[in-house]
């Protein structure tokens, strides 16, 4: 069974969900880092590129928001092309009508034509900026619920594949199909499955109020303000993942278990019993195992069953899995061997890609096989496992004559990789060290670890690195204070030029 587990710092949230003691997933946030995705902003419009067919967009980040002609929906097309173009008569008529629109969405193909430098637009944040590139911008809105996803500017139902049923599924659109406004649409997700129209409807009512609240917070909010965020990410993953499936929620926090309780009582009540409080000393994460899965996770080698191997390569393009057989030799004929090592591997590359939060251009290299019908099986298992046991958007090609499987997968958030580390300084971006916020995060859990264990030590002074010391001081000092609070224990912060890393020294007394 599958278990959600929660801990709640003040430096640093993290939830992690477990399948069978397995990290499938894993999600973090800290106040030094508010998260953008799925976040709405009054951006300004900067540059307009035709040739790329991109407009640049500021909405008060470090980096512009870049938003692609592909990323437009239609109805603001038409809306901005109606103001910065200048329509004849014949025109202005068919824009009446949408289904005579045509001619002027043809029109429309010029990103230079729906926006102009220094226009205010309101834009949603679909992914995190990442390397050099800055957010990702759209208009095709969407604001997720519990049962539905509800798409402002985008008239269309759609249902969850998941739900195979047909019956069910024309119910589901029956329930909300009346009582979506004019313009709008909705994706009725999995969790909508046997839910009662009522329950449905009270989702689509509330994420229609929220919407309202866009609109507004647009026609009086200042440039570059952010508008509207998700909910905190504990709240946003007990939405998106609590079901029938889940057995249990588990927070090692009090107030964060006393937020997540009440949540659930309003949204799910008959999962409240699920949600547990974590009472012991021990770090919860440590507790299940996570913390050493977190670890092996951000290895580039990963070790299957049989004996062969992956090799996970990421680079800013794209990112390259290459399959081994390591000491595998099976026991009959090798293209069967070869086989049993590809299946095998398929299926730790889903898992791969979900922990590791890869997204992007993605190429696995199998190990080659003679037989085409081999080559099938292994593309017919390699696919139905991903749409089974992965819930984000992919498209998958066929093994190639080189063994190869070239598929995308849609990003959501910070790869493991770059949550957790920043390029060393020391290779120059050859290799990666952890960044100092992570190192920061493992001070504050070795401490409190260390003086919760040792009751008699009241007073502490704890020597760093300058660069742990700096972190610290300047973004983490409340957490000291929370820190302290939570171990009755004075704490002093000295910094020592001889240590280096996440490396301390603690003195009591």
């Amino acid at each position: 069974m599958k278990k959600i587990i929660i801990n709640h710092e003040a430096w640093q949230t993290r939830v992690a969900l477990l399948f069978d003691g397995t990290l499938e997933s894993i999600y973090f946030s800290s106040p030094v880092h508010s998260s953008l995705e799925r976040a709405y902003f009054k951006g300004v419009v900067t540059k307009v590129l035709p040739g790329i067919q991109t407009a640049f967009i500021d909405i008060g980040q470090k980096k512009a928001g870049f938003l692609h002609i592909s990323e437009v929906d239609h109805e603001s097309a038409l809306e901005s092309l109606k103001k910065n173009v200048q329509l004849d008569d014949d025109e202005e008529e068919i824009t009446k009508n949408v289904r005579k629109n045509y001619d002027l969405l043809s029109k429309a193909k010029d990103i230079s034509k729906i926006f102009k430098e220094g226009e205010h637009v309101l834009v949603q944040v679909s992914k995190e900026p990442i390397y050099e590139k800055g957010p990702k911008l759209t208009t095709c809105f969407t604001l997720p619920g519990r049962f539905i996803v509800l798409m402002p500017n985008i008239p269309r139902i759609g249902v969850s594949k998941k739900i195979a049923d047909r019956a069910e599924r024309i119910r589901l659109k029956e329930a909300v199909n009346p009582h979506i406004p004019e313009g709008m649409g909705v994706i009725i997700r999995t969790t909508a499955d046997g839910c009662s129209e009522s329950e449905i409807q009270k989702d689509l009512y509330y994420l229609i109020s929220e919407w309202r609240s866009i609109e507004h917070a647009f026609a009086n909010g200042k440039p570059e303000e952010k508008l509207y965020e998700d909910l905190p990410l504990a709240l946003q993953i007990i939405r998106d993942h609590l079901d029938a499936s889940i057995e249990e929620v588990i927070i090692d926090d009090s107030e964060m278990h006393a937020k997540v309780l009440k949540f659930v009582k309003t949204v799910a009540n008959e999962y409240s019993t699920k949600v547990l409080f974590f009472s012991k000393s021990n770090n919860i994460f440590s507790f299940f195992g996570i913390d050493k899965q977190i670890e092996e996770a951000l290895r580039k080698k990963v070790q299957l069953k049989s004996g062969g191997s992956l090799i996970v390569e990421n680079t800013e393009a794209m990112t390259v899995i290459d399959v081994n057989s390591g000491k595998f030799t099976g026991k009959t004929n090798l293209e069967e061997t070869i086989l049993k090592i590809n299946l095998e591997a398929a299926e730790e590359v889903v898992q791969q890609l979900k922990l590791r939060n890869i997204g992007g251009l993605i190429v696995i290299d199998f190990i080659d096989m003679k037989v085409p019908v081999n080559k099938q099986k292994l593309f017919s298992h390699f696919e139905n496992f991903l749409r089974k046991h992965d819930r984000s958007q992919s498209v998958v090609l066929h093994v190639s004559d080189f063994g190869l499987v070239q598929m995308t997968r849609k990003r959501t958030g910070k790869g493991l990789l770059w949550e957790l580390c920043s390029t060393c300084q020391n290779c120059e971006g050859i290799g990666f060290v952890k960044s100092i916020e992570t190192q920061s995060y493992e001070f504050f859990r070795n401490i409190k670890n260390m003086l919760l264990s040792d009751v008699k030590a009241k007073i502490v002074t704890i020597e760093m690195s300058p660069e742990l010391f700096s972190y610290i001081t300047t973004h983490q000092f409340n957490a000291i204070l929370v820190l302290e609070k939570q171990t009755s224990t004075q704490i002093t912060l000295l910094c020592n030029k001889l240590l280096a890393g996440a490396n301390f020294k603690i003195k009591t007394g």
